[in-house]
């Protein structure tokens, strides 16, 4: 019998608000969904399985039996068109077309057929993102140009605690443009900008603790100081509702291999407003950016639109899984992902918080419309208590010093294992199960 079970009356909300929010009046808003107002249990699992209007996506993935896979927020599962649509690129247009298929299968155009697919995932036009490189190198594409654009401003602006490539980016960067790199405290980023800060860099959900930024406030707030700010949708896009448009922002970066499911190392996409265009030169002028590359020109001339920000030769077998992915992912109305992922994460935290674990704590925000894709708990023994998850088939991350993270892709998990993995992780902590030795060691991605 789970912990959650066993409870006299079953009332999760009552729990939490003890643990969270002494204030009573908050309870509805930290009831998780699913769970009645005055102890009722949470809603059968096959029941909500079986009436998942998302199910049919499940079958569509290659995942393990008996896994309950919860790390989507860092690489998420292959289909099975990704695996076939691999093949079919190997066999018939690398094997066959040879260096025909540049033309008869579109090579050349991959980049900005894949920006037009992405577009609708993050509220942009089809020709305000493109497809190429990585977020680090797409990062450092669009600072570079904007300090360029901007010479009166030479600070870049990054919050403590972001995504280190951010940080490093921006670090490398600076050094090469003479710029500076100011570091604000966490959630005093928009009291840090000023005259001289050119660039902004943030996440729109942060990787630690899923925390969703209001987009449309911290842009509206750089672009009235004369700064420019580059949004990180790597852990929004797939996870939640992006409006790049509605929120009036002009640049962003995102990687594809996480809730897009675009496999290890797919490339990244940059966007660029359309009025922003223009008046940005990319600081990697490679070939395939220039106006007619196939000219073997010796002087660059960047190419119209977002296209000039294509730098190298995109590699096209990655390419192709990502395509297929993005079609995949097309077919699942983003409000529906975006309810069922929230309802995941609450089912799951409804049970793993209906009493009190001690040294366990929720550092993602407990309201679901502030957190993205993922959950993040605190632990002195987070390293430890994955470990002893992953030997149970339940598959989470870790993130030091102290923090175990687990993501709810609505494309891939039923609500039946949501609660296995709760029930898990009740199991572990209960137990003591993490203490054992074979757990005490640290691999080198974690």
């Amino acid at each position: 019998m789970t912990v959650w079970q066993d409870l006299a009356c079953g009332c999760v909300p009552a729990a939490i608000g003890l643990w969270f929010a002494p204030d009573p009046d908050k309870a509805d808003a930290l009831r998780p969904r699913g769970a009645c107002a005055h102890g009722g249990a949470m809603e059968d699992a096959a029941a909500l399985d079986a009436a998942d209007p998302l199910r049919s996506f499940r079958e569509a993935f290659e995942l393990p039996h008996g896994m309950v896979y919860l790390a989507g927020h860092s690489l998420g599962p292959v289909s099975r068109a990704v695996v076939a649509r691999v093949a079919q690129t190997v066999q018939n247009e690398w094997g066959h077309g040879l260096v025909g298929s540049w033309n008869s299968a579109d090579w050349i155009g991959a980049p900005q057929r894949l920006g037009a697919k992405i577009a609708p995932l993050v509220g942009a036009r089809a020709d305000e993102t493109i497809v190429a490189d990585s977020v680090s190198v797409n990062l450092f594409k669009l600072a570079g140009a904007l300090l360029t654009a901007a010479p009166g401003r030479k600070t870049i602006l990054v919050e403590s605690g972001e995504f280190p490539t951010d940080m490093h980016i921006a670090q490398g960067l600076a050094g090469l443009a003479r710029a500076k790199v100011r570091l604000a405290k966490r959630g005093a980023l928009a009291d840090r900008i000023d005259a001289r800060v050119g660039v902004v860099i943030a996440s729109h959900v942060h990787y630690r603790d899923a925390v969703v930024r209001d987009m449309a406030a911290l842009t509206a707030q750089a672009h009235a100081a004369g700064a420019e700010i580059i949004w990180d949708l790597s852990h929004s896009v797939g996870a939640v509702e992006v409006d790049l448009a509605a929120a009036g922002a002009r640049f962003a970066v995102g990687c594809t291999y996480k809730y897009l499911n675009g496999g290890p190392g797919s490339p990244a996409f940059l966007f660029v407003a359309r009025d922003q265009q223009a008046r940005l030169a990319n600081p990697i002028s490679g070939w395939l950016g220039h106006a007619d590359p196939f000219a073997f020109l010796d002087r660059y001339e960047p190419a119209g639109g977002v296209q000039r920000f294509v730098s190298g030769t995109p590699p096209i077998l990655a390419y192709a899984a990502l395509e297929a992915a993005l079609d995949l992912i097309a077919e699942a109305p983003a409000a529906a992902r975006r309810a069922k992922s929230q309802a995941l994460s609450e089912r799951f935290l409804g049970r793993v918080l209906a009493k009190k674990r001690p040294g366990l704590q929720l550092i993602s925000p407990i309201d679901p419309d502030r957190r993205g894709g993922h959950v993040t708990l605190k632990h002195k023994a987070a390293y430890a208590i994955v470990q002893a998850l992953i030997v149970r088939g339940v598959i989470g991350d870790f993130r030091a010093p102290d923090a175990m993270r687990f993501a709810f892709p609505a494309l891939t998990l039923r609500y039946s294992e949501a609660d296995a993995a709760a029930d898990a992780l009740i199991e572990v902590l209960s137990t003591g199960a993490y203490r054992d030795p074979a757990f005490a060691g640290s691999a080198k991605v974690t």
